[in-house]
């Protein structure tokens, strides 16, 4: 079977990761703000369902097209792990939060992932645990709590943050798995996750009594439409392969910078003003990345992962 690859070698060293990780922080960053957009005209954990579903087609027919199979074996199992944690759980409880909490505050809670991604490697026995990962994981996170700490004194619903947190642990869990598993296509991966997710988040949507209408406007159907091509295809495709390069701890500060950006895109497209705290907040994100970072580099001369797909 033909591997997913981009061309040139699978180093850290090498500027192909460093484009996946900006390309994924830069879709991510707007991802939050099309949920709440799709959010007005379709309900929640239905309008995850429809984008599952146009995902699975599309991945599985990508798939074909590039003369692979679907994953099976280890690699199916792994698969449909990372598909259970990172869609058929995160989906539903983000999407469904994202009625009650502004998509910006949303965002900052997945900036906890570095550090419940480091802690669930280390039980795991994938990465080791040292103060220097800690010390970046916790400083990032404290810079996005100082950046959004105006938001987080407004009357926020507590039930939405903690399914926003817990759909941020999931997620991070669904990258650990992934890396556990054997190396596989980043394609197939998603394309066998995205199914096992739609499975779930129908089942949750018939379960709490959704409506399923179809998206006919505009209004519906480009979120959707964006989420599925931008984020599925995408972002988490790209994603998928990035932790096959990096630690998935590494890998995982993705989620630090996607409130960054979502600041300074309001900046400069809607000149929103950028307060003094949030100033500050930014330059103690971008130390606790650099800190994060170099403490998660990849080992010069490491050995690569079996390839079995």
């Amino acid at each position: 079977m033909p591997a997913f690859t981009f061309s040139g070698k699978a180093s850290g060293a090498n500027v192909l990761p460093w484009l996946a990780f900006a390309a994924c922080g830069t879709i991510w960053g707007s991802t939050f703000l099309a949920i709440s957009f799709g959010n007005d005209t379709l309900a929640p954990v239905w309008a995850a369902s429809l984008r599952l579903l146009l995902a699975t087609v599309l991945l599985t027919g990508w798939t074909w097209a590039r003369g692979e199979r679907l994953p099976r074996g280890a690699a199916l199992r792994s698969a449909l792990a990372y598909g259970t944690c990172q869609f058929g759980i995160n989906f539903p409880l983000l999407y469904w939060a994202e009625r009650l909490v502004p998509s910006g505050l949303s965002s900052v809670f997945y900036a906890t992932i570095p550090l419940s991604t480091s802690l669930a490697t280390h039980a795991l026995g994938m990465e080791a645990l040292t103060a220097t990962k800690l010390a970046g994981a916790i400083g990032a996170f404290a810079g996005v709590a100082v950046l959004f700490s105006s938001s987080l004194r407004g009357d926020v619903p507590l039930l939405g943050l903690l399914a926003i947190f817990a759909g941020a642990t999931a997620s991070g869990y669904g990258s650990v798995v992934l890396k556990r598993g054997p190396r596989q296509s980043p394609i197939g991966a998603n394309a066998a996750g995205s199914a096992i997710g739609l499975v779930l988040t129908l089942t949750v949507s018939l379960a709490i009594g959704e409506a399923h209408t179809l998206p006919r406007s505009r209004a519906a159907l480009f979120p959707l439409l964006y989420l599925t091509l931008a984020g599925s295809l995408g972002a988490f495709v790209i994603m998928s392969w990035l932790v096959n390069q990096w630690s998935v701890t590494r890998t995982s500060y993705i989620s630090v910078i996607v409130p960054v950006l979502a600041l300074a895109l309001g900046t400069l497209v809607r000149h929103e003003h950028v307060t003094g705290l949030a100033l500050v907040g930014s330059l103690i994100v971008l130390l606790g990345l650099l800190i994060g970072m170099r403490s998660n580099r990849p080992a010069v001369g490491s050995p690569p992962r079996a390839r079995r797909t």
